[in-house]
Protein backbone atom coordinates (compact mmCIF):
# COMPACT_ATOMS: atom_id res chain seq x y z
CA UNK A 1 0.00 0.00 0.00
CA UNK A 2 1.19 3.48 -0.97
CA UNK A 3 1.57 5.45 2.20
CA UNK A 4 1.58 8.93 0.71
CA UNK A 5 -1.97 8.53 -0.76
CA UNK A 6 -5.00 9.75 1.49
CA UNK A 7 -6.93 7.17 1.73
CA UNK A 8 -9.35 9.04 4.30
CA UNK A 9 -11.70 10.78 1.46
CA UNK A 10 -15.04 8.49 2.63
CA UNK A 11 -15.07 6.35 -0.66
CA UNK A 12 -14.18 3.66 1.34
CA UNK A 13 -17.51 4.39 3.99
CA UNK A 14 -19.39 4.60 0.68
CA UNK A 15 -18.66 1.25 -0.62
CA UNK A 16 -19.41 -0.09 3.27
CA UNK A 17 -22.79 1.61 3.13
CA UNK A 18 -23.29 -0.30 0.11
CA UNK A 19 -22.49 -3.77 2.00
CA UNK A 20 -24.92 -3.00 4.75
CA UNK A 21 -27.55 -2.45 2.02
CA UNK A 22 -26.94 -5.91 0.93
CA UNK A 23 -26.60 -7.36 5.00
CA UNK A 24 -30.34 -5.53 5.23
CA UNK A 25 -31.34 -8.04 2.06
CA UNK A 26 -29.27 -11.10 3.47
CA UNK A 27 -26.52 -11.05 0.54
CA UNK A 28 -23.44 -11.45 1.71
CA UNK A 29 -22.66 -7.90 2.64
CA UNK A 30 -19.93 -6.78 0.25
CA UNK A 31 -19.77 -3.08 -1.73
CA UNK A 32 -18.69 -1.17 -4.39
CA UNK A 33 -17.79 1.80 -5.78
CA UNK A 34 -16.74 3.32 -9.29
CA UNK A 35 -15.01 6.75 -8.67
CA UNK A 36 -13.75 8.79 -11.33
CA UNK A 37 -12.27 12.01 -11.08
CA UNK A 38 -13.11 12.27 -7.21
CA UNK A 39 -16.54 11.72 -8.38
CA UNK A 40 -18.58 8.36 -7.63
CA UNK A 41 -20.03 7.57 -10.76
CA UNK A 42 -21.42 3.99 -9.61
CA UNK A 43 -22.66 2.29 -6.52
CA UNK A 44 -23.22 -1.33 -6.18
CA UNK A 45 -23.69 -4.35 -3.59
CA UNK A 46 -24.07 -8.13 -3.98
CA UNK A 47 -27.21 -9.02 -5.65
CA UNK A 48 -27.00 -12.80 -6.07
CA UNK A 49 -29.96 -14.37 -4.47
CA UNK A 50 -32.10 -11.37 -5.49
CA UNK A 51 -31.08 -11.59 -8.84
CA UNK A 52 -30.71 -15.19 -8.47
CA UNK A 53 -27.45 -14.51 -10.70
CA UNK A 54 -23.92 -16.07 -9.33
CA UNK A 55 -22.34 -13.21 -11.50
CA UNK A 56 -24.11 -10.33 -9.18
CA UNK A 57 -21.00 -9.93 -7.08
CA UNK A 58 -20.84 -6.14 -5.95
CA UNK A 59 -17.84 -5.08 -8.29
CA UNK A 60 -19.38 -6.58 -11.46
CA UNK A 61 -22.63 -4.81 -10.85
CA UNK A 62 -20.97 -1.60 -10.38
CA UNK A 63 -19.06 -2.21 -13.41
CA UNK A 64 -21.61 -2.48 -15.57
CA UNK A 65 -23.17 0.49 -14.19
CA UNK A 66 -20.09 2.81 -14.52
CA UNK A 67 -19.85 1.49 -18.56
CA UNK A 68 -23.25 2.40 -19.55
CA UNK A 69 -22.96 5.56 -17.62
CA UNK A 70 -19.56 6.04 -19.94
CA UNK A 71 -20.95 4.52 -22.65
CA UNK A 72 -17.25 2.64 -22.99
CA UNK A 73 -16.13 -1.16 -21.98
CA UNK A 74 -13.37 0.34 -20.60
CA UNK A 75 -12.94 2.26 -17.53
CA UNK A 76 -9.30 3.59 -17.80
CA UNK A 77 -9.23 6.38 -15.55
CA UNK A 78 -11.69 4.74 -12.86
CA UNK A 79 -10.96 3.36 -9.37
CA UNK A 80 -12.94 0.57 -7.45
CA UNK A 81 -13.55 0.94 -3.42
CA UNK A 82 -14.62 -2.38 -2.49
CA UNK A 83 -15.32 -3.85 0.97
CA UNK A 84 -13.49 -7.37 0.33
CA UNK A 85 -11.01 -8.47 -1.98
CA UNK A 86 -12.31 -9.31 -5.17
CA UNK A 87 -12.63 -12.80 -6.25
CA UNK A 88 -10.73 -14.08 -9.50
CA UNK A 89 -13.93 -13.30 -11.50
CA UNK A 90 -14.08 -9.88 -10.54
CA UNK A 91 -10.54 -9.65 -10.35
CA UNK A 92 -10.56 -10.54 -14.54
CA UNK A 93 -13.38 -8.28 -15.01
CA UNK A 94 -11.59 -4.94 -13.18
CA UNK A 95 -8.78 -6.40 -15.71
CA UNK A 96 -11.23 -6.54 -18.41
CA UNK A 97 -12.48 -2.69 -17.67
CA UNK A 98 -9.02 -1.87 -17.37
CA UNK A 99 -9.59 0.05 -14.04
CA UNK A 100 -6.75 1.64 -12.83
CA UNK A 101 -6.64 1.24 -9.25
CA UNK A 102 -8.25 -1.45 -6.79
CA UNK A 103 -8.76 -0.20 -3.41
CA UNK A 104 -10.29 -2.65 -0.94
CA UNK A 105 -11.01 -3.74 2.85
CA UNK A 106 -11.09 -7.33 3.92
CA UNK A 107 -9.07 -9.90 2.68
CA UNK A 108 -10.57 -12.93 1.21
CA UNK A 109 -8.07 -15.75 2.37
CA UNK A 110 -10.52 -18.55 0.32
CA UNK A 111 -11.33 -16.85 -2.42
CA UNK A 112 -9.67 -13.25 -2.72
CA UNK A 113 -7.85 -13.19 -6.03
CA UNK A 114 -5.80 -9.73 -5.49
CA UNK A 115 -3.23 -11.06 -2.59
CA UNK A 116 -4.65 -13.71 -0.82
CA UNK A 117 -4.37 -16.35 -4.12
CA UNK A 118 -2.50 -14.05 -5.94
CA UNK A 119 -3.42 -14.33 -9.59
CA UNK A 120 -1.45 -11.00 -10.36
CA UNK A 121 1.80 -12.40 -9.87
CA UNK A 122 1.74 -15.22 -12.37
CA UNK A 123 4.13 -14.36 -14.68
CA UNK A 124 2.76 -15.08 -18.10
CA UNK A 125 -0.36 -13.13 -16.93
CA UNK A 126 -1.19 -10.74 -19.88
CA UNK A 127 -4.41 -9.37 -18.41
CA UNK A 128 -4.16 -5.14 -17.48
CA UNK A 129 -2.53 -5.16 -14.15
CA UNK A 130 -4.41 -2.22 -11.85
CA UNK A 131 -2.64 -0.92 -8.99
CA UNK A 132 -3.83 -2.35 -5.90
CA UNK A 133 -4.22 -0.74 -2.04
CA UNK A 134 -5.54 -2.81 0.52
CA UNK A 135 -6.51 -2.72 4.32
CA UNK A 136 -8.36 -0.11 4.15
CA UNK A 137 -11.19 0.00 6.61
CA UNK A 138 -10.81 -3.75 6.99
CA UNK A 139 -12.22 -4.13 10.40
CA UNK A 140 -15.68 -2.81 9.68
CA UNK A 141 -15.30 -4.89 6.62
CA UNK A 142 -14.08 -7.76 8.76
CA UNK A 143 -17.09 -7.02 11.64
CA UNK A 144 -19.69 -6.83 8.91
CA UNK A 145 -18.68 -10.11 7.42
CA UNK A 146 -18.39 -11.81 10.78
CA UNK A 147 -21.98 -10.51 12.22
CA UNK A 148 -23.69 -11.60 8.75
CA UNK A 149 -22.00 -15.38 8.91
CA UNK A 150 -22.99 -16.00 12.39
CA UNK A 151 -26.78 -14.61 12.66
CA UNK A 152 -26.96 -17.07 9.03
CA UNK A 153 -25.18 -19.85 11.52
CA UNK A 154 -27.75 -19.21 14.07
CA UNK A 155 -30.90 -19.21 12.30
CA UNK A 156 -29.73 -22.52 10.49
CA UNK A 157 -29.80 -23.89 14.33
Amino acid sequence: MNPSLDLNNGFMTEALAQAELAFHNNEVPVGAIIVENGQIIARAHNQNLKLKDPTAHAEILAIRQACKIKDSNQLNNCDIYVTLEPCAMCLSTISYARIRRIYFGAHDQKFGAVESNPLFSLKDLTMFKSEIYSGINSQQSINLLKKFFELRRNNKS
